[in-house]
């Protein structure tokens, strides 16, 4: 494996050390004749750490390779969990670990379809044909961010450098645009080329903080002392979101805290603690309220063993919670706990939602409309609902339209014994949505209401005046407009089901409309469409056909992948997949113009 690696890296090196010979005629500008030359030799320690800069770091996919010394170059296609996913940029990585994170006690499984192409620190590629050719490769990187790549500290370009031969006479320039041409410049160099850099040059430290050197003395000083000040995330814990045993402490007490998740001993206690909510203070203590407002005292610590960070926590009557609790996982509003694998915590910040003024909330639900991501009542999801948009009126008046019929209600905002805010609907035309919707999670653009215990849930995006804003939405909106169009291709879970749309035209048309014909003779059906950005920043396009047969398929809120004045690709990833691989999960639309 090794002699391979080393015979592909020679014959790039090569190449390239060729072409600078080749070019050196052309090497402009000259330096300075009267600026004494600081040259210094590519094996040298000055001329390591520049390489170790500039190299490729891999560290960005160690979720799929496991490995920070190179990553895996794009497109690629995985199966995670018997999803089979293209892997075009980074987006897709996040995907990964959103499947991964979809569930907290099931085995997450990733298959690379080989063969791949590999970049390593120099930037040269080398195609891995099987998965133990892969690991092999990783065996030898060393991880925890005591390799030679650095990334705590990067140059500003363009820099011009020059070489020299070994009595000091110039024998070429060249320009480099960026780390790529930077690394394979030092890696096209014997180890006694001798080379200068034209200072004065900058580097940027990963704080932003900008750094101006003026010789080689300058550069090496900033890059040392830049080299330990940042977290290199050089390991395979994809969860971690570079916390600290600091960080966890601020979060804890930042927030309430509700109980989404327990086990122990491999038996779900959620059921008796769910939505128990814990208040951490500063000074130790840990109060916790449960669902009918009685409280209970602790104490908590927290403290770092073999590169963990635990939370301790001690209670005399909740006895389920006395452990010394691993941090799992530390994401945007959720921090998971384990202590074996059979003993597990999830828990969700409670900031906006516990102890808050009403008022707020109120203020913020009058401000747009908000429309309907999802109603679940008693586990049943209402489809016919979706992109919906409630609007919120002063006295208690709330309005439910999908723009071709418009139902009144009324509503209020509360607070139930935990302190938690709750929203009040009430709709004689649609007992799917009267309850007291506990809110679960606040967001100036985003709203969920939810008991998971009896699975009720609702989910509302913030929709304001987006027309002078947001100028993709405009033309995706207008391009949408300009119909007809036919469904292409349509697959369900992975299944192509595209016939069943044969002969179907599809019109958007204004105030949320969109019209089906079946024919130019046959019969027509109605629907609703829009297209917002999510609180995420994700353009989604919603369909609802209600009831309508085949057409109530089509219902969901997509993601747009792709759009062209005559083709528009939709896709969504489904919540119910299968991890054994018996259902792809990826449904899948294509409409074309005609």
């Amino acid at each position: 494996m090794k002699k391979l690696l080393q015979q592909s890296i020679y014959a790039v090196l090569l190449a390239l050390a060729l072409t600078f010979t080749g070019c050196q005629e052309e090497f402009e500008p000259l330096p300075d004749p009267d600026q004494e030359q600081q040259t210094l030799m590519a094996s040298s320690t000055t001329g390591q750490l520049i390489a170790g800069t500039v190299s490729n770091d891999g560290s960005f996919d160690n979720i799929v390779d496991g490995a920070s010394c190179f990553d895996i170059k794009f497109p690629y296609t995985v199966a995670v969990n018997g999803i089979t996913i293209t892997v075009e940029n980074e987006d897709g990585l996040r995907i990964i670990e959103e499947i991964f994170d979809q569930f907290d006690n099931d085995v997450d499984e990733l298959d690379i379809l080989f063969p791949v192409t590999i970049t390593i620190a120099d930037y040269s590629e080398i195609v891995i044909e099987s998965f133990d050719q892969l690991r092999d490769l990783a065996a030898e990187c060393i991880e925890g961010g005591d390799d030679d790549d650095i990334e705590c500290i990067d140059f500003v370009y363009p820099i011009t450098l020059y070489t020299f031969d070994l009595n000091e006479q110039q024998t070429g320039s060249v320009t480099v645009e960026n780390d790529y041409q930077l690394r394979r410049f030092f890696a096209g160099l014997d180890d006694d080329d001798l080379i200068s850099i034209d200072f004065p040059i900058t580097l940027v430290k990963s704080d932003g903080t900008e750094v101006l050197v003026t010789s080689n003395e300058e550069m090496v000083q900033a890059i040392e002392m830049a080299k330990q000040m940042c977290d290199e995330d050089d390991d395979n814990d994809y969860n971690d979101d570079d916390f600290t045993e600091e960080r966890l402490r601020a979060l804890l007490v930042e927030c309430p805290w509700f109980v989404k998740k327990i086990e122990r001993d491999a038996v779900s206690l959620t059921d008796q603690y769910f939505e128990y909510l814990f208040n951490f203070t500063e000074d130790g203590t840990v109060v916790v309220k449960d669902r009918e407002g009685n409280m209970l005292t602790g104490a908590w610590d927290t403290r770092v063993t073999d590169h963990h960070v635990k939370l301790i926590m001690e209670f005399d009557v909740l006895v389920d919670f006395t452990l010394e609790w691993f941090v799992y996982e530390i994401s945007p509003g959720k921090i998971k706990l384990f202590a074996s694998d059979r003993d597990l915590i999830v828990m969700e910040s409670a900031c906006d939602i516990i102890n808050d003024n009403p008022d707020t909330l109120r203020e913020i639900l009058k401000e747009c409309v908000w429309v309907i991501k999802k109603v679940k009542n008693q586990g049943e999801e209402i489809d016919r609902l979706l992109g919906w948009e409630f609007q919120f009126h002063a006295e208690g008046v709330v309005t439910l339209s999908n723009g071709e019929s418009t139902s009144e209600g009324s509503w209020e905002i509360t607070m139930n014994a935990q302190g938690r805010l709750v929203m009040a609907l009430s709709f004689g035309s649609e007992p799917a949505i009267t309850f007291e919707w506990p809110l679960s999670d606040l967001r100036h653009d985003r709203l969920k209401f939810e008991i998971e215990e009896i699975d009720y849930e609702l989910v509302l995006q913030r929709v304001c005046d987006d027309t002078n804003t947001d100028g993709d939405l405009v033309e995706i909106r207008s391009i949408m407009a300009q119909g007809p169009w036919i469904v292409a291709q349509y697959k369900d879970d992975g299944v192509d089901e595209t016939e069943l749309f044969t002969g179907s035209t599809f019109e958007f048309l204004p105030d949320h409309l969109v019209s089906v014909t079946v024919s130019p003779t046959g019969p027509a059906y109605m629907g609703m469409w829009r297209v917002i950005r999510n609180s995420e920043g994700k353009i989604k396009v919603y369909l609802n056909f209600g009831d309508a047969d085949p057409y109530g398929e089509l219902t969901d809120d997509w993601k747009l992948v792709e759009i062209t004045p005559n083709r528009i690709e939709l896709r969504d990833v489904s919540d119910d997949y299968s991890p054994a691989g018996t259902v792809d999960g990826t449904d899948l639309l294509v409409f074309e113009r005609i």
